[in-house]
């Protein structure tokens, strides 16, 4: 996407006459954004509080031009944020930051040495170089800590076959047999037929033992507080090519262990949406609205009690923060084992809400234009969080009696020296009388009464939003004389399950009528020049593109990013066959 954003930006200048622009005086010393900031942009992700709560372990991923790639290390921040510590440094990245319980070591995965997959390493807090602690055939997804620290759960693929096979077999060429109803999904399809499954290594002997093994995949693994048990996600149900019933697992944490499912309401797809309880007796996940549909669904939290038994066996499963209707994600449970805190995505925002897991009651507790964007808890109560708004690129805060404080300052001496646009919320009405909530970026010091050149750029998904966050190819364009609209059509998420399946089966209708009626409120508004506007899209945002200057003609330039203009044609030839069977219907069934 980032050399996308280099590479066709230029499509849309070639028609950009700049517009009248006024610059304060505190801002003169500041440069227009350009293309090339890619690189100086730090993207912060993944913050981990340490147990005792004095610390905070983060990645910070950095574009490469040199090498054409990405680079991640390991950072740590001290919790009063005084205190800023690079890690790691080596050409190879580094992720997956991981404090153990006792509090000794960071572990992360990294590639390092061999680069033939990800190893777990190892820094102890008293200091000295990280150590390489697995030595694995096989390259590590995912791992987590014991409880006691003395053993790693861990995610690996099975090994590819022909890794084991001799150098004159790998010569000979094979078929290629496919037997699977979704045999092109990204990163797998008919080239990767393995499974992931689960495994046990013990940090002191470096043994491993094989939890899970057969033709299901296991994912978002997480240890019992007690470290005796294992819950996990899989699909099991039925033939799971043709179904998104996720559901949550539990086994004992030894070898020849058998998992039981404890939950009745399918889970919302994979991603490790649950959390055991404090005292071990509960789980919460986000479960599916609509089992049938990897989109349009919109999840909800559920508690299902699954007890003290070895078997796991489900008793109860109650449905907790019904009364909002928004997605709510990422619970983590509250030391008092009452409470959860959780993400509510909500019209271009995202919040931290306190939910109460007997009552249900859903509690505010951050506000604002911002994207909160990740929960991690620590020692004395500590809440560290992922916080975006659109003049600062993500970074680590304390989440502290419901204030938010900076910790991490990544970006800061690049922000310095450029000017952002300025962003702000629209609102507009559609023919049809519904209401399309827009985010705009304006060119910075554009005069009042200016008109710019305009650009609609529209989210893919469908159901995603745009959001009160920054986001660097809106300040590109604007940085260019460009006003920048991105509508949250309808199908997008954050309004609620009726707007977001209000075009179910219904493509290229709905979305077009929200389209131009953000485009229509950017020339009321006075913002955009009517002759110069141009649209674009990635995905969804490509196939809306496409449906959109096939009605009208009122665009002058369009980008169609991976977009699709005839269904017909794309089924059984993406990954996506599922959806349409179950939402558009097979093409000689349904051909309208």
């Amino acid at each position: 996407m980032r050399r996308a954003i280099v590479l066709l930006a230029p499509v849309l200048f070639a028609f950009v006459t700049p517009p009248v622009r006024t610059v304060a005086a505190q801002d003169a010393a500041r440069r227009p954004l350009r293309a090339t900031d890619i690189y100086q942009l730090r993207e912060v992700r993944d913050p981990q509080l340490s147990p005792d709560g004095a610390w905070v372990a983060y990645t910070v991923t950095i574009a490469d031009s040199a090498r054409n790639r990405n680079d991640t290390d390991v950072w740590m921040s001290s919790w009063d944020g005084q205190t800023h510590l690079r890690l790691t440094s080596s050409p190879e990245s580094e992720s997956t930051p991981r404090w153990s319980p006792d509090g000794r070591w960071l572990a992360f995965l990294s590639g390092r040495e061999d680069g033939k997959g990800s190893q777990v390493w190892l820094l102890d807090r008293r200091g000295g170089e990280a150590v390489r602690l697995t030595t694995l055939k096989s390259g590590i997804g995912y791992y987590a800590w014991s409880p006691d620290a003395k053993t790693l759960l861990l995610e690996m693929s099975d090994p590819d076959p022909d890794d084991a096979a001799g150098d004159s077999a790998k010569k000979k060429p094979k078929p290629i047999v496919i037997d699977s109803y979704r045999f092109k999904r990204d990163r797998a399809g008919y080239l990767d037929s393995t499974r992931t499954h689960l495994y046990l290594f013990d940090v002191a002997t470096g043994r491993l033992d094989t939890l899970t093994r057969g033709r299901f995949d296991e994912e978002s693994a997480k240890w019992s507080p007690d470290g005796l048990r294992i819950a996990f996600m899989s699909k099991r149900e039925g033939d799971i090519e043709r179904n998104e019933r996720w559901h949550v697992y539990v086994m004992d944490a030894r070898a020849g262990a058998t998992p039981s499912q404890v939950t009745t309401k399918p889970a919302g797809g994979s991603g490790g949406g649950f959390e055991w309880s404090p005292d071990g007796r509960s789980i919460s996940y986000y479960r599916t609205t609509m089992p049938a549909y990897s989109i349009y669904d919109q999840t909800m939290l559920a508690v299902v009690d699954v007890g003290e038994g070895a078997d796991g066996s489900a008793t109860q499963t109650r449905d907790i923060g019904t009364k909002i209707d928004r997605d709510i994600r990422s619970p983590r449970w509250l030391s008092d084992g009452r409470t959860l805190l959780a993400l509510v995505e909500d019209d271009r925002r995202q919040y931290v809400a306190r939910v109460d897991a007997m009552t249900g009651e859903v509690e505010r507790v951050t506000d604002g234009d911002r994207v909160v964007q990740s929960l991690s808890l620590g020692g004395e109560g500590r809440v560290a969080t992922l916080v975006t708004t659109p003049v600062l690129p993500a970074e680590v805060f304390a989440l502290e009696g419901g204030e938010l404080r900076r910790i991490s300052h990544q970006n800061d001496a690049w922000l310095a020296g450029v000017q952002l646009g300025v962003t702000e919320g629209l609102e507009a009405r559609a023919k049809d009388g519904s209401e399309v909530h827009a985010v705009v970026t304006k060119p910075a010091g554009l005069a009042a009464g200016a008109r710019a050149p305009a650009l609609i750029r529209i989210h893919g998904g469908p159901t995603s939003q745009d959001a009160y966050a920054f986001h660097f190819e809106r300040e590109l364009f604007a940085a260019n004389g460009y006003v920048v609209a991105s509508p949250n059509y309808r199908g997008s998420s954050g309004r609620g399950q009726a707007y977001m399946k209000a075009i179910d089966a219904d493509w290229g209708n709905k979305e077009v009528v929200d389209v131009q009626a953000v485009a229509d409120a950017l020339v009321a508004s006075g913002l955009a020049d009517a002759g110069r506007m141009g649209i674009g899209g990635w995905s969804y945002g490509g196939i809306t593109t496409n449906y959109t200057i096939a009605t009208t003609q009122r665009f002058k330039a369009a980008i169609s990013g991976a977009g699709s203009s005839l269904q017909t044609s794309m089924y059984g030839t993406d990954q996506y066959t599922l959806q349409y069977d179950t939402e558009l219907g097979a093409p000689w069934k349904n051909r309208d």
